[in-house]
């Protein structure tokens, strides 16, 4: 998956948004004003930051050590850092997104999920 990959698939989500907050150099993805994606899009290797629950947070980290890691930054008991090099299959890196953004629509008000067309 390519940079530009990356901020399109995050970007193909409802209502997702592409913000600045921290420096001009990290890109983070929002829905609704919620982080779900956080990522050095010009770094190399390609990394993004992704919202996980802690079970899976742990599993992942054990299934892929070193390529998914305790969030960089972030609440490792929630967020994990994937090395986005090739290592990892592109699916598996969407489906982490996907898993990330639905997991931030979750915790938004019912109304607000509702906006989103989502349960």
């Amino acid at each position: 998956m390519t940079p530009q990959e990356l901020r399109d698939f995050c970007l193909s989500f409802n209502s997702a948004v592409e913000d600045f907050p921290f420096s001009p150099e990290i890109s983070v993805f929002k829905v609704l004003g919620k982080m779900f994606a956080l990522s050095w899009i010009d770094n190399l290797p390609l990394k993004v930051n992704l919202k996980c629950g802690p079970e899976d947070a742990i599993r992942l980290r054990a299934e892929h050590p070193g390529l998914i890691i305790p969030g960089y930054h972030m609440n490792k008991r929630h967020w994990n850092t994937v090395t986005v090099d090739g290592e990892l299959a592109d699916r598996l890196v969407r489906e982490l997104i996907e898993d990330s953004y639905d997991l931030v629509v979750a915790g938004l008000p019912r109304a607000e999920r509702l906006r989103l067309d989502r349960p």
